[in-house]
């Protein structure tokens, strides 16, 4: 069973500033808040990934790789998951996984984070909450603001959280500078009264990709 976090469904949502950007999930917004994206530089883009750090992502278990249109990049975890109760880890309800890139960007170009999709499994039993929470900011700038997409049990399969950034509050990497993107997400879960073993993950299987990020172009 798949929960898109919308209306009924959620059981808490907090939006908060992230840089001088809101980031505000998509059944918040208007029509077409973000979706007209501004067509992407032509030949190909490429990253380099500076940095993967986090209890959520040891070495070895989370990719990165820029989409082929040149439209954003994914991100494959195959370990990030948090859990809580019976037998887990009691240091195991709370996982993070901070990215850190250097997209290269083409002369007379630069970019923002218009909009990022997260995806994952839980289990929650009665009792039992969950929290998906991410924040986006350029090197140098402020990362104590974040986007949290919450649950609360019972419920049990597939999620996915959206991040949309409205057009008019897009914050621009400045041109002609190297900023390094950083990309910070989390992963909490508490059993709370019940008495199971609960959890939440994004981790990649099937092929699926389980956070992409897409940029708004625009030329200098």
């Amino acid at each position: 069973m798949t929960f898109r976090l919308t209306g009924a469904r959620w059981a808490a949502l907090v939006s908060a500033v992230a840089l001088s950007t809101t980031l505000i999930p998509s059944a918040a917004l208007g029509a077409g808040a973000a979706e007209d994206l501004s067509a992407p530089p032509s030949g190909r883009i490429t990253l380099d990934v500076q940095t993967v750090n986090g209890s959520g992502c040891p070495a070895g278990t989370a990719s990165v790789s820029m989409l082929p249109d040149n439209t954003g990049f994914k991100i494959n975890y195959s370990n990030f998951r948090a859990e809580d109760g019976g037998t887990a880890d009691p240091t195991a309800f709370r996982k993070n996984c901070q990215v850190n890139l250097n997209v290269h960007i083409p002369q007379g170009f630069t970019f923002a984070v218009a909009r990022a999709d997260h995806w994952g499994r839980l289990h929650l039993e009665a009792g039992a909450t969950a929290l998906e929470r991410s924040n986006y900011y350029y090197q140098g700038s402020a990362e104590n603001n974040f986007v949290d997409h919450a649950f609360t049990g019972p419920l049990s399969g597939t999620w996915r959280a959206t991040d949309i950034t409205p057009v008019a509050e897009l914050v621009y990497s400045p041109c002609g500078e190297t900023r390094n993107l950083n990309i910070n997400s989390e992963l909490r879960v508490n059993s709370g009264t019940s008495t199971g073993r609960n959890y939440i993950s994004m981790r990649a299987s099937d092929g699926e990709v389980y956070t992409l990020v897409q940029f708004q172009w625009k030329q200098c």
